[in-house]
C-alpha cells in the first residue's frame, strides 16, 4: 500500500498530472451527468460517442487557461476553473429538472432580475446527494490544500501550450464533422437545445447561445423596411376567412383572459381512483354550460419564457423566439398587440398580477403591448397567508381583483394571470381537503391538489361576475399557459394515465392544455378543432368583430372553416390533426404508430418558415416599419404604472345587477 501511494505521489507531482488529471475527471463527470440527470434522447452508437467525446474539448479549452501561468497561481486558477465549470453544469441540472430546457444566455439575464422570486421553486428542485457534482472539484482542491501535489516552479513552454489549445479546437472540429452528419445542419435549423447539448456540449451549447443573441441584437441594427414585404405577403395569403356563425358575436364586448397557471388537458374531466373529479367546475364547462365553449385538441406553443411567451402568443399571433425569453430580451420593440387594438376602439385595458411588476419585465413590456393599467402586487393583500411560490393564491386573488375589474370602463379588455399551480404544487393545508394522489413522485401527487384548487377559485369567479353583472357581457378566455409536468416525471404520469409508459408521441399529445371560451348568448360545447396559442388572438378579434387581414400574425381564427391545423412548436416537433412529427418521426394520431417520414415534410417547411418569419419580426423589431391602416403604436411615454392607480370599489359591487350603474 505504502508502494501504491508512493507511486500515485510521484505521478501526480510530474509536470503535467495535475493537469491531465483534472482534464480526465472533468471530463468524466460531465459524461456521467450527462447520462443521469438530462434526457438527451441518446439512441445510437454514434451519439453515445458524441455524448462521451464532447466534454473533451471544453475541458482542453477552460482548463488550458490555467497552465499559461506556474507555479500556485496556476493551481488556484485549476481548482477556480474547475469549480466554475461545475456550478455552470449544476446550474443546468437545477434549471432542467423543472423546465427540462437548458440556460440560455437570456434566460440568465432575466434570472438575474428575478432572483428573489425564484429561491423557493429553486430550492425544492436541489437535492442532498448534489454535492457529489463537485466531486472531482474537492479532489483537486485536497490534492493541492494537503500539500500532495506540489506547485510547479517552471512554466511550460509555448509548444505545449499552443498544443494543447490546438488539440481543444482538433477535438471540436472532429466532434462538429460527426455530429453533422448524424444531424445535418444542426447550428442553421431550429432545433431543440437538447440536440446541441446531445451533440456538442453544454458548454459549447452555452458558447454557441452567446453568438446567437449577439447575432439577434445585430439583426435589429441591419433590419430596414423591405424585409417585412415578403412576410406580409405570407400572413395575408395564409388569412382565414371569419366564420359568419361566430363572426362579431362579442362585438363590444368587454374582454378578460385568465391564465390557468401550468393546466394540462389530461387533467379535464380526469377522476382520482375514488372516483373524485379533480376539476368539476371546469368539467361542467366542457358540456356548453354557461355558453363555452371548450377546445380538446389546443397546445402550449412556449419557449423558455413559459407563462409570458403563451402571454406574448395570445395577444399578439408571432411565435416566442427559439432562445430566450421575449418579454426580457425584446421589450422595447414595436409591436400590434391586441390591447393595443382595443385601446383604439375605445377599450380601456388593463393587466392583473399578484406578484411585482418588474417580475418577467412585464412593467416594460405590458407598455410595449398597451395597457394602460397594470395592476400588481402592490395592489394586494401580500400577507403570507395569501400567498405561495410566485405570488398570490388564487382565490385571495380573484377576490381581491373583482372591485377593481367591476369599476373598469366599460368595455374593457383585461388580463388575470393565476398563481397557485405553479411547481412544486400542492396547498397549503387551511386552503384544501382535497387529497394529493399516490402516483410515487410528490410533485405529480400534489398537482392534482393545487389544479382543484384552481377549479375552485375560478368557479367563485364566475359567480361574482355574475352578481356584479359582467357576466353576459364579456368574452372570457381561460387558457393553460404551458405544461405543468415534465417529462422528468413521465414514470409517474404513466400510472396516472393507465400506460406502461410515455413515448415521445405520448408526451408530444401531453404538451394539450385547456382552452375555455366563454361568448355570451353563443351555444358551446367541446370541439375537436386543433390549434395552438397563435390562433387565440385572430379568434378573439373575429368574435369582436375586428378584421386583421392586413395585420402580421400567424395563428387563424379557430372558428373559421379555413382554419390551418398545424401547431408548429420551438423545438421543431409539428402537429396537425392527423400526423404529429415529433424528434424528425412522422406517427399516425389515430393510432399513435410512426409512419412516412414523407407525410410530415410539408407540415415540416410551413412550420419552418412560420418559424423563421416570426423570429425575423421580433429581433429585427420589423413591425415598426409597417402599420396596418387606423393603427398607431401605444406611446409608451404617456404610460405610468408608478402612479396610483387605485379604483375605490363600486357600491354597488355583490348587489343584485339590477342596481349596477349601466
Amino acid at each position: 500500500m505504502k508502494q501504491l501511494f508512493t507511486v500515485g505521489h510521484r505521478f501526480v507531482n510530474k509536470k503535467y498530472a495535475l493537469f491531465l488529471l483534472t482534464v480526465i475527471l472533468f471530463w468524466l463527470k460531465t459524461y456521467v451527468i450527462y447520462l443521469t440527470q438530462f434526457n438527451l434522447g441518446v439512441n445510437d452508437h454514434m451519439q453515445q460517442f458524441l455524448l462521451f467525446m464532447n466534454p473533451l474539448s471544453s475541458s482542453l479549452l477552460f482548463l488550458g487557461i490555467a497552465i499559461i501561468f506556474k507555479g500556485k497561481l496556476q493551481q488556484s486558477l485549476m481548482v477556480l476553473i474547475s469549480f466554475i465549470l461545475s456550478f455552470w453544469l449544476y446550474a443546468n441540472i437545477v434549471y432542467y429538472r423543472f423546465f427540462n430546457d437548458f440556460i440560455t444566455f437570456s434566460t440568465m439575464t432575466q434570472s438575474t432580475g428575478n432572483a428573489g422570486d425564484l429561491g423557493g421553486s429553486v430550492l425544492s428542485l436541489m437535492k442532498p446527494y448534489d454535492l457529489l457534482f463537485f466531486t472531482d472539484t474537492i479532489i483537486i482542491a485536497a490534492l493541492i490544500v494537503f500539500k500532495v501535489v506540489k506547485p510547479t516552479t517552471e512554466r511550460w513552454n509555448i509548444r505545449t501550450i499552443f498544443t494543447v489549445f490546438v488539440s481543444a479546437v482538433m477535438v471540436f472540429i472532429i466532434n462538429l464533422s460527426l455530429a453533422e452528419t448524424d444531424r445535418p445542419e444542426l447550428l442553421s435549423r431550429t432545433f431543440d437545445r437538447n440536440y446541441i447539448v446531445k451533440y456538442l456540449g453544454a458548454y459549447n451549447f452555452a458558447i454557441y447561445d452567446a453568438i446567437q443573441n449577439a447575432r439577434s441584437n445585430a439583426q435589429r441594427a441591419m433590419a430596414d423596411s423591405s424585409d417585412i414585404n415578403d412576410i406580409q405577403n405570407f400572413t395575408k395569403s395564409n388569412f382565414a376567412k371569419p366564420n359568419s356563425n361566430y363572426y362579431a358575436k362579442g362585438k363590444g364586448m368587454n374582454v378578460i383572459y385568465i391564465s390557468l397557471e401550468s393546466l394540462q388537458s389530461f387533467i379535464i374531466n380526469y377522476k382520482m381512483p375514488d372516483g373524485t373529479e379533480v376539476t368539476p367546475f371546469l368539467n361542467k364547462l366542457t358540456t356548453g354550460k354557461d355558453n363555452t365553449t371548450y377546445f380538446k385538441n389546443f397546445f402550449h406553443q412556449t419557449g423558455s419564457g413559459k407563462t409570458s411567451d403563451a402571454e406574448f402568443m395570445m395577444e399578439n399571433s408571432l411565435f416566442p423566439l427559439s432562445q430566450g425569453p421575449v418579454f426580457q430580451m425584446k421589450g422595447f420593440n414595436t409591436y400590434q398587440a391586441a390591447p393595443a387594438i382595443m385601446n383604439q376602439r375605445g377599450y380601456e385595458t388593463a393587466a392583473f398580477h399578484g406578484n411585482v411588476k418588474s417580475f418577467w419585465n412585464r412593467d416594460q413590456m405590458y407598455k410595449s403591448l398597451g395597457y394602460e393599467r397594470f395592476f400588481d402586487a402592490k395592489y394586494y393583500d401580500m400577507s403570507a397567508k395569501n400567498t405561495k411560490n410566485y405570488g398570490m393564491k388564487d382565490k385571495p386573488f380573484l377576490k381581491e381583483t373583482m372591485p377593481y375589474l367591476s369599476n373598469l370602463k366599460q368595455p374593457f379588455y383585461s388580463k388575470l394571470i393565476l398563481l397557485s399551480n405553479h411547481f412544486p404544487f400542492g396547498m397549503d393545508k387551511e386552503d384544501t381537503n382535497f387529497q394529493p394522489g399516490d402516483f410515487g413522485d410528490s410533485v405529480v401527487n400534489n398537482y392534482f391538489q393545487s389544479a382543484n384548487y384552481m377549479d375552485q377559485a375560478i368557479e367563485q369567479f364566475f359567480t361574482d361576475l355574475k352578481k356584479a353583472g359582467l357576466f353576459d357581457k364579456t368574452i372570457i378566455i381561460m387558457y393553460g399557459d404551458h405544461y405543468g409536468l415534465s417529462e422528468n416525471h413521465n414514470d409517474a404520469m404513466a400510472k396516472v394515465l393507465g400506460k406502461d409508459q410515455i413515448t415521445p408521441f405520448e408526451n408530444a399529445q401531453l404538451q394539450r392544455v385547456p382552452l375555455f371560451i366563454h361568448i355570451p348568448k353563443v351555444a358551446g360545447g367541446t370541439v375537436s378543432t386543433y390549434g395552438g396559442e397563435v390562433d387565440v388572438r385572430p379568434t378573439l378579434m373575429s368574435l369582436l368583430g375586428i378584421n386583421t387581414k392586413n395585420y402580421i400574425q400567424f395563428g387563424t381564427d379557430l372558428f373559421s372553416k379555413q382554419h390551418r391545423q398545424i401547431i408548429p412548436f420551438r423545438n421543431g416537433d409539428v402537429i396537425t390533426n392527423k400526423y404529429s412529427i415529433v424528434g424528425g418521426v412522422v406517427y399516425d394520431n389515430n393510432t399513435g404508430n410512426k409512419t412516412s417520414a414523407s407525410l410530415g415534410k410539408p407540415y415540416e417547411r410551413l412550420a419552418k418558415k412560420e418559424l423563421d418569419y416570426s423570429d425575423k419580426v421580433i429581433l429585427g423589431d420589423l413591425l415598426r416599419f409597417y402599420q396596418p391602416k387606423g393603427f398607431v403604436p401605444p406611446d409608451i411615454s404617456k404610460i405610468n404604472y408608478n402612479t396610483d392607480q387605485k379604483i375605490q370599489p363600486d357600491s354597488n359591487y355583490g348587489k343584485p345587477e339590477e342596481n349596477h350603474k349601466k
